[in-house]
């Protein structure tokens, strides 16, 4: 099917391109949300006389857009979760958690302008991109941890796993040292 998109699409063009795309995508997606119309004479005249009120909508939503997306690129946002000792997450953070975690900061996100590569799954820094525009996109960090304070600590760049590693070390050197005091204890009754 043909269509005229009436905004730019990511992958598949700019606004006022008549673009061939399959059926079922235009009549489920495109055209119920307002970003296409079918390609017809009539719709091809319509959007023409319309093109100049579509062109300063679609600049003034991208300055919006670029407006929020200047505060929000870079923030990093705490979201708290459970997790095992390895740092496996009991279940994952989805989008809407990333939205509901901005939101909580102040900013207007909705899940699904977040947009997720893979599942997070573990513990740790992730970097997220939000789609504020067709235009603007921009990156946020979610602070994955079991608590304010792990959240803290991964946040000045020390990860779970280094922690993990940091006390287990500390705790078999201190099970060492009293090993050796008992044997050097028993050595000393010994001799007596």
């Amino acid at each position: 099917m043909q269509v005229i998109l009436l905004e730019r699409v990511a992958k598949l063009g700019q606004m006022g391109e008549v673009v061939n795309v399959k059926d079922g995508y235009a009549r489920n997606f495109l055209l119920p949300q307002g970003k296409a119309l079918r390609a017809n004479d009539a719709n091809i005249k319509s959007f023409e006389t319309r093109k100049a009120q579509l062109e300063a909508r679609n600049l003034e939503t991208r300055k919006e857009a670029e407006a929020l997306g200047e505060k929000l690129d870079g923030q990093q946002f705490v979201v708290i979760r459970s997790a095992s000792d390895s740092g496996a997450l009991y279940g994952s953070v989805t989008p809407r958690d990333a939205a509901d975690a901005a939101t909580a900061a102040g900013f207007s996100v909705d899940r699904k302008q977040v947009v997720l590569i893979a599942p997070i799954k573990y513990l740790g820094l992730h970097t997220v991109s939000v789609l504020l525009h067709p235009e603007v996109t921009v990156s946020i960090a979610l602070n994955v941890a079991r608590s304010a304070e792990e959240a803290e600590l991964q946040a000045s760049g020390k990860s779970i796993q280094e922690l993990a590693a940091e006390a287990e070390a500390q705790a078999e050197f201190e099970i060492a040292e009293l090993f050796d005091e008992i044997g050097a204890a028993n050595e000393h009754e010994d001799e007596r």
